[in-house]
């Protein structure tokens, strides 16, 4: 269910950059044990429900395939926060990323950014540039969902704040990018695993898109109201806890799924 590849984003200790962490090597076949092996048709449950969410449209098979998705899909809220790390880690190196270019500073990625070299270059250029620094591609399914959300997170910031600049962001709208990356990163894994599910199961393709952004945004929901219980709680994100909110956000967010059987 966790991949060796997945870090682990409670090995980066509270109060310390997560870009100065070294990622984890992918283990050898004789490496140390992983977690707990997926077993077989572990999204059959989480499918059915889904399916008749798409023909129906009722919420309630979408709370119930969400439930599902979480307990036999991922072993449950902590084994699935788990097999999350790698949008704790990248939701560390995007802040880091956005804070350096904020401050003048090249960033520290693989991919060095600089602000005086990007500034005057167009917002997608710049969107790209941020995606292949913060998450570049590996071949792997977090990749694969991490790159699409980071492009959307920036995406949805400039349509909230039209006059925003990327290579300046605000604290708070680096925070909201955050949280957006997370909640788009969240969807897109669930896409990935189960989304066909919804498609194949609708009665057109025009429902099928429907009920997607129905999922997308019933996802969003819960993600942005497990950041707003942390917020109330009076921890702000920043770099140094950027990782521990968004491992404790995911927590809670799939304990609520989950809860929902």
């Amino acid at each position: 269910m966790v991949p060796s590849w997945v870090p682990d984003p409670e090995a980066t200790p509270v109060g310390q950059d997560p870009r100065d962490v070294p990622p984890e090597e992918p283990l050898e076949p004789n490496g140390r044990p992983g977690g707990p092996i997926a077993p077989p048709g572990r999204f059959a449950a989480a499918r059915t429900a889904l399916g008749r969410f798409a023909r129906t449209g009722d919420d309630g098979e979408l709370r119930r395939g969400l439930g599902h998705y979480v307990r036999e899909g991922y072993g449950g809220a902590r084994t699935a926060t788990q097999r999350f790390g790698g949008t704790a880690r990248t939701a560390g190196v995007l802040f880091g990323a956005l804070s350096d270019l904020a401050s003048g500073r090249a960033t520290q990625t693989a991919a060095r950014l600089d602000a005086a070299l990007l500034r005057g270059r167009s917002t997608q250029d710049i969107i790209d540039a941020l995606v292949d620094a913060v998450r570049p591609v590996d071949g792997t399914q977090d990749a694969e969902a991490a790159r699409p959300a980071i492009s959307n997170a920036l995406t949805e910031l400039l349509t909230i704040f039209p006059d925003a600049d990327l290579l300046n962001l605000t604290p708070e709208q680096r925070a909201l990018v955050i949280e957006s990356f997370v909640a788009n990163d969240v969807f897109q894994r669930f896409a990935l695993d189960v989304g066909k599910s919804i498609q194949d199961n609708a009665p057109t393709v025009a429902a099928g898109i429907l009920r997607l952004a129905e999922a997308r945004d019933y996802v969003r929901e819960a993600v942005s109201a497990s950041f707003r219980d942390i917020a109330a709680g009076g921890e702000q994100i920043n770099t140094n806890t950027v990782v521990d909110v968004t491992r404790r956000a995911l927590q809670e967010t799939l304990s609520v799924f989950q809860s929902y059987l």
